[in-house]
């Protein structure tokens, strides 16, 4: 096969074939399939609406970007906890309006970026704030994925650990040991494995797969009817408190696309231009707020996964969302997805998020950036610590900042304000 600029299995628009296309497909899919329809379960909303709504929001973003961006969209949770909170108190009427509020105000500040350019992107995000930032984006879910993969039920578990330990070393050996299509989907192979053990171990309830049925119609909240029938109601408190949070994700935006960026070796604020990719997320998003789904965001876990396999392709991640709104009508597939333990994610999870953090040390090492200079010793040390440590703010009882996105904020603002070099050094 030809050696690619950035070492690519297949590039951003190459088609694999059918069978290898269904089966990287599949990857991505089991990868982001556990968070996406975690949301919806802790909110309160219909898991085969997020699924249903994460794969025709993936396929407005890639048709939004005219198909240049490998970004794959699941729910996002910044905006669990006022979600959560309005579906107990009003339902999902005033959540949908929020939803489709957030994915407005992308589509507001995409328009502002259409006019105004991205010339500053390189300005604000030099390399010793974009190295720092990604590496945060990958370890910051370290502790998620650690504690997933030791404990069951909030206490610690043996089998759990060696059920994410083994997980973890078969999709090592897979990527380093394999070829061909096999070498593709250490992942898969990797989630697999650990399925199966975890079954042998006790670790898999099936009860839900039994009780599934084959076909099952996602139960809908059109937000036009105003929610089972009932007639609309306009909740401004929806708006006025989900909108601001959409710095939050805009930040983990500006960080996904950075990574991808990186790993592809493409420049995706030129081209297809960040306009383009905020207006992907905001469609989205509003497609999911109209027909009863969360809020969507790019996932780091499909981010991972292309890194791992060099596998960059847009009809992959096409295909990932072709099958995951397919099987949101499927009752017993998404069941059975369903019962993937939190060993066997948390297994697969401590090699995707590191190879995340892997790709912003790769950005310091390619770009020399000096740690003898104060100056990026000063962005990178509290960029780390704010973002690994999770340094969140809280706004009220609805309002979190993450400490990704305070470390992204911060980042930026350090590069912007530091001098060159400090009195000191002069």
């Amino acid at each position: 096969m030809e050696e690619k600029q950035n070492n690519a299995i297949y590039d951003l628009h190459e088609r694999p074939p059918f069978f290898s296309l269904v089966g990287l497909s599949l990857q991505h899919l089991f990868s982001m399939f556990g968070a996406t329809i975690l949301v919806p379960l802790l909110v309160g909303l219909n898991p085969g609406v997020a699924l249903f709504s994460s794969g025709v929001g993936t396929l407005i973003h890639l048709l939004t970007t005219r198909g240049k961006v490998p970004a794959y969209m699941g729910s996002s949770f910044a905006f669990i906890i006022p979600m959560a909170s309005m579906m107990k108190t009003t339902g999902y009427p005033a959540v949908g309006q929020g939803v489709v509020a957030v994915g407005a105000v992308y589509l507001i500040i995409a328009l502002i970026v259409a006019k105004v350019g991205s010339a500053w992107i390189d300005k604000i995000f030099p390399p010793a704030v974009v190295g720092p930032v990604i590496l945060v984006i990958g370890l910051s879910l370290a502790a998620t994925a650690a504690q997933s993969a030791t404990q069951l039920n909030g206490k610690y578990d043996i089998k759990v650990f060696l059920v994410a330990g083994a997980t973890l070393l078969v999709t090592i050996i897979c990527n380093m040991y394999l070829g061909g299509f096999l070498g593709l989907i250490p992942v898969l192979l990797g989630i697999a494995f650990g399925y199966l053990l975890a079954m042998a171990m006790g670790l898999v309830d099936l009860s839900p797969v039994a009780s599934a049925h084959w076909l099952a119609w996602p139960k809908f909240d059109f937000l036009f009817s105003g929610g089972h029938g009932t007639s609309l109601t306009f909740y401004p408190v929806a708006v006025l408190t989900m909108a601001p949070l959409v710095l939050v994700t805009l930040s983990e935006h500006l960080g996904h696309l950075l990574v991808l960026s990186k790993i592809t070796g493409q420049d995706f604020f030129q081209d297809p231009g960040l306009n383009k990719t905020l207006a992907g997320d905001g469609a989205a998003s509003v497609v999911a707020g109209l027909i009863g789904g969360p809020a969507v965001t790019s996932y780091g876990e499909n981010i991972g996964v292309m890194q791992l396999s060099r596998v960059y392709s847009v009809w992959v991640i096409g295909g990932a969302a072709v099958l995951a709104a397919g099987f949101a009508f499927i009752g017993k597939l998404s069941a059975l997805i369903g019962t993937v333990p939190g060993a066997v994610t948390g297994g697969v999870g401590m090699m995707l998020y590191g190879v995340i953090a892997a790709a912003g040390l790769q950005v310091i090492v390619d770009n020399h950036v000096d740690y003898g200079q104060k100056r990026n010793l000063m962005i990178a040390g509290p960029v780390m610590v704010v973002g690994i440590g999770n340094y969140s703010l809280s706004l009220g009882s609805q309002v979190t900042f993450s400490g990704v996105a305070i470390a992204t904020v911060l980042g930026i603002v350090l590069n912007l304000v530091l001098p060159e070099k400090a009195k000191s050094d002069r």
